[in-house]
């Protein structure tokens, strides 16, 4: 067994992606699929897209692994049809874009409608129903969560309430919801398994931060049948086999989280005190609090980060916006024709000339929680040209992230000593220069940049001894990169000032 195949399901496209003991990427594949917005600020997804993508390239990186050497010299042939390539795998591990809601029929495996994505915001007036009733304090004390659109449960309800026919199908035991990892195994495993790990869970606002079980006080409250929800098992075991006929031979599911979780893993932030920021869709970081949950001051989300043999709780603070900005430039304004293309034309000007964008496209994340701010450009003059505006779409990026990383170091009771990076567009060292220059300290980029995938990939090795424990994968962290503060604090107070001012233009504009 000489490889782990982690399959990391995001937002845009769906990857596999094939690590050897050393950490090291051995094959990748990706393919995109597509985003749907029936309405505005409704975001979907065909869940039975995302599952055939998530296939094809697991299919696809299997075959492309390094021939083995057999018993009589020659190299066997990486092909499905013989398990040549398969069995060389020892677990698979699952990554996945959080509190997109899938229902499925469990006998036909059919979604009931489209899947309703994280970035959704339909449920947004719901929110405000319950918050207006008193149940946002009960909420957070529970799940850790703010009350939000962003979450499962609302999604979920929708679902329930709004599809002919689903609430009474529901009822009688008929359908199966999942967040999106337990939609991979339910088809991995041929619908034999319908389970969830905690760190998913803890997505849902119907899971139970302090007892590690769905709640029945909150499946009440958004009135939802208990006989949908998947089991909820560590993020580190084995707890499945996958179907022999979709990739050659049956292969343990033995990992599983959400995106983020499995970023700061695979960032080994495995203390307390330690964070990570990820640049992918959205930007999410997570700090690492330890064995207990820590109860935010400053509307961060208090979340599960993994379960091994314990429990480790994260802070976390979500920015809704992050590279699908830089996909806005691309395809909504086509001021550049692929997403590499950024660096070079926002360097291509010494500065944005004062202009500030807030790409609040679908809301505002952290510290904000702003369903109804919507996205503004402003400070344009005659004198703005692309090269302007894509330098502020960088320094948006950097700006919500600085804003979150102000807030988790507020909550941490001390001054976070670095920052971790990795996602997609930490590979922009021009955007990477302005989050060290607008939080106020060092950037460290890693030399594996996959470290979502990564990190699915140590909690499946992990459990079937394909490393030895968490020294082992500490000990294979290694820097690309740091990135030091290069502004003084005047200039970045008074950055930060006028990005304050920019998003007070952009909040509470959009009407139900």
């Amino acid at each position: 067994m000489r490889y782990i195949l982690a399959l990391d399901q995001g937002t845009t496209s769906s990857r596999a992606i094939l690590f050897d003991h050393a950490g090291q990427v051995v094959a990748a594949c990706q393919q995109e699929f597509r985003q749907l917005f029936p309405q505005p600020g409704w975001v979907e997804h065909d869940a039975l897209e995302v599952w055939a993508t998530q296939l094809a390239v697991a299919q696809k990186c299997i075959q492309k692994m390094p021939p083995r050497r057999v018993l009589n010299g020659s190299y066997a042939i990486n092909s499905i049809a013989n398990s040549a390539a398969a069995d060389q795998i020892a677990a698979i591990g699952i990554t996945n874009q959080r509190e997109t809601t899938v229902l499925w029929d469990r006998q036909t495996g059919q979604p009931v409608a489209h899947a309703i994505v994280w970035q959704d915001r339909r449920t947004a007036s719901r929110c405000e129903q319950l918050r207006a009733e008193g149940h946002a304090g009960m909420i957070q004390q529970k799940t850790g969560l703010v009350l939000d659109a962003y979450f499962s449960a609302t999604k979920l309800e929708w679902l329930l309430n709004e599809v002919p026919g689903v609430r009474a199908r529901a009822e009688r035991g008929e359908l199966a919801f999942g967040t999106i990892d337990a939609w991979l195994v339910w088809n991995l495993t041929g619908g034999r398994v319908h389970a969830t790990d905690v760190s998913n869970a803890s997505r849902t606002l119907l899971f139970n931060l302090h007892t590690l079980q769905w709640d029945d006080a909150l499946l009440e409250l958004f009135n939802i049948p208990a006989s949908v929800l998947p089991a909820i098992v560590p993020s580190s075991g084995v707890f499945a086999q996958t179907d022999a006929a979709l990739l050659g031979v049956a292969i343990p599911i033995a990992g599983m989280a959400g995106d983020q979780q499995a970023a700061t893993f695979g960032q080994v932030c495995l203390q307390p005190g330690m964070a990570k920021n990820t640049y992918g869709t959205g930007c999410f970081m997570l700090m690492n609090t330890g064995s207990q949950p820590v109860a935010s001051q400053n509307e961060l989300l208090s979340t599960v980060g993994w379960q091994l043999d314990k429990v480790a709780y994260c802070l976390e603070g979500s920015v809704f916006m992050g590279g699908a900005t830089i996909q806005w430039l691309r395809d909504g304004l086509s001021i550049i024709a692929s997403a590499n293309e950024v660096q070079a034309l926002a360097q291509s000007v010494p500065d944005s000339g004062d202009v500030y964008l807030v790409p609040a496209f679908t809301g505002l994340g952290t510290p904000h929680w702003d369903p109804y701010a919507r996205g503004a450009m402003l400070g344009m003059t005659r004198g703005t040209t692309r090269a302007h505006i894509a330098r502020a779409a960088l320094e948006a990026i950097a700006l919500q992230s600085a804003d979150v990383f102000a807030a988790m170091s507020q909550d941490a009771g001390l001054g976070l000593q670095e920052l971790r990076v990795d996602g997609g567009a930490s590979a922009n060292d021009l955007l990477m220069q302005m989050q060290a220059d607008f939080s106020g300290v060092p950037v460290v980029r890693p030399q594996v940049l996959e470290t979502t995938a990564l990190g699915a990939a140590y909690l499946a090795g992990l459990a079937v001894g394909f490393w030895s424990g968490v020294i082992e994968i500490v000990s294979q962290w290694q820097v690309d990169r740091r990135f030091e503060p290069n502004i003084s604090p005047d200039d970045r107070s008074a950055k930060l000032a006028r990005w304050r001012k920019a998003l007070a233009r952009a909040k509470d504009w959009a009407q139900d």
